[in-house]
């Protein structure tokens, strides 16, 4: 029986192009050193054969994985799906793959799935929340090129982050305007960077307006937690909450309405992050707009520069917007 065509290679298209091998690697992986006549006429040798070059080949000329590594703290929660979905798009868009880790809130899983997945990949986006400083600062010196998210490491460590603070300070000042005196914040993790941006919004706030009342409860990051809270809610004699997240806001929402409390005409509700699930509750949740996937296009933006140019670039803040929806309004009477 005929053996079947022999697949083209690349020494086809050196033949082809009449230059050697080398030239051709160097050419079609954009070495700067062919002259760009050359390198026009291997790329035309290419088409014409429909020449595709191997990934495992190209990745051993490169000296890369063409693979970024992305570690998160929980998959279930719709801010960091949406952080993954920017930041993957962007990378696909480069040809590049993301290898995704879940630490499940776990700061020891978190450093182990930094230093593993860095030892398989050309480089780390770290979303570290909890992680003490000092550890942090330890671990991404073992790992780079490296890129935080919503954390910092000092100088030579790019980071993308969101402004917690001033968001909290947003929603705030707009449960103030309503007429609120009496507020609770449902807190999130205790060691969590994000909270802790919050509770200094919350202190300022307390300072500059003596006659609000702003209480903390034990919350968490999850629908259960705020349902759980949703006793001692309604025990504080509050008119309006802040939750840490949509999903402790939604869960609270569920809860005192089950309870017989009406949103917002008795309490009003406010979550934090603007998950695709917030503007389908009933009534709709008020809440900060995290560009979060935003932030992981310009997570690998800042790892792309590291791995072409080994420059890290300027931390870069992105301010979250409030978007009032039907869950805040007037405090009662």
């Amino acid at each position: 029986m005929p053996r079947p065509p022999k697949g083209v290679t690349i020494a086809d298209v050196a033949a082809q192009a009449g230059v050697s091998l080398s030239t051709v690697s160097r050419a079609l992986n954009g070495n700067p050193t062919v002259d760009p006549a050359l390198a026009e006429r291997v790329r035309e040798a290419a088409a014409s054969l429909d020449y595709r070059a191997s990934p495992l080949a190209r990745s051993l000329v490169l000296g890369r994985t063409q693979t970024i590594a992305v570690v998160v703290p929980d998959l279930g929660n719709p801010t960091f799906q949406q952080v993954l979905r920017g930041l993957s798009r962007a990378a696909a868009a480069d040809d590049y793959h993301v290898l995704v880790a879940d630490s499940g809130e776990s700061v020891d899983e978190e450093r182990l799935l930094a230093v593993e997945t860095r030892r398989r990949t050309d480089g780390i986006v770290l979303c570290a929340p909890r992680m003490p400083q000092d550890e942090l600062e330890r671990l991404v010196g073992g790992v780079r090129p490296v890129v935080l998210v919503n954390r910092e490491a000092g100088p030579g460590v790019p980071s993308v982050r969101a402004d917690y603070r001033s968001a909290l300070a947003d929603e705030l000042a707009h449960l103030h305007g309503l007429g609120h005196r009496s507020i609770v914040y449902l807190a999130g993790i205790e060691r969590s960077i994000a909270n802790a941006a919050r509770l200094e919004a919350i202190e300022q706030f307390r300072a500059e307006h003596p006659d609000v009342r702003v209480a903390e409860l034990a919350g968490g990051v999850d629908f259960d937690a705020g349902a759980a809270a949703a006793p001692a809610v309604l025990a504080s004699g509050a008119t309006a909450v802040l939750a840490f997240n949509d999903l402790v806001a939604m869960g609270l929402q569920s809860a005192v309405q089950a309870a017989g409390c009406r949103v917002p005409d008795d309490l009003s509700i406010v979550g934090f992050d603007d998950i695709p699930f917030a503007r389908h509750t009933t009534p709709a949740l008020t809440t900060a707009a995290v560009p979060a996937a935003e932030l992981g296009a310009q997570a690998w933006q800042q790892l792309r520069r590291l791995l072409d140019a080994d420059e890290p670039g300027d931390p870069l803040v992105l301010a979250p917007t409030l978007t009032v929806r039907g869950s805040s309004g007037p405090a009662p009477a």
